[in-house]
């Protein structure tokens, strides 16, 4: 393959920028330690919201602001169990995401 040739074939290979956009959007929500913190420890188990202020020193009410936050980027979802909500990662992906990450920052170089 020439330059030109090689230019586009990886430009006819990209996602659109709508999509570009979304998965950026995507990434940001996992830009957030508290989200981080969070996602790690539902990656273990499903909890209460009560359960993960308790793990992280966190008021429930900071806890519940960001389990919104990630319910409305689809990367935790809840179910009603009696008067109370437990959270759970929204599906194995989620999960593949935060392992890859894991073992990214803890490779050596």
């Amino acid at each position: 393959m020439d330059e030109r040739q090689v230019i586009e074939y990886v430009r006819g290979k990209l996602p659109d920028d709508e999509t570009i956009a979304a998965v950026a959007e995507f990434f940001k929500v996992f830009g957030d330690a508290t989200r981080a913190k969070i996602m790690s420890c539902l990656e273990v188990k499903d909890l209460y919201v009560n359960e993960i202020a308790e793990i992280l020193g966190m008021s429930i009410s900071a806890v519940s602001h960001q389990l919104r936050v990630l319910r409305s980027a689809k990367l935790v979802k809840a179910s009603k169990c009696g008067k109370e909500v437990k959270y759970c990662l929204d599906d194995n992906h989620v999960a593949q995401i935060i392992e890859a990450g894991l073992t990214h920052v803890n490779e050596e170089h």
